[in-house]
């Protein structure tokens, strides 16, 4: 079995395309969640505070249990906001 960060790459990074014929692209998704929640609070929260969040919400989770899917996730997070950091 590939350690945590292999496996994050192969989501995040070998598998866009796959990824954006079920969801449509991942930087696309999480600008539009953020759109929505800029809207749900009444104030602006841009994509990369979404991102932000979305780590924040993973990385909560394992003060409860120490999931592997959840650090998969939290991993696979800072993975793509790196890509949307980095204009990829």
């Amino acid at each position: 079995m590939a350690n945590i960060l292999q496996q994050a790459d192969d989501i995040i990074n070998k598998r866009a395309e796959e990824k954006q014929r079920s969801y449509g692209p991942f930087d696309e998704s999480m600008a539009k969640a953020a759109r929505i929640a800029s809207e749900m609070c009444n104030k602006e929260i841009t994509t990369e505070d979404f991102f932000k969040c979305m780590i924040a919400l993973k990385l909560s989770r394992l003060a409860y249990q120490s999931k592997e899917d959840t650090m998969l996730d939290a991993v696979g997070y800072i993975a793509a906001f790196n890509n949307y950091a980095n204009g990829k």
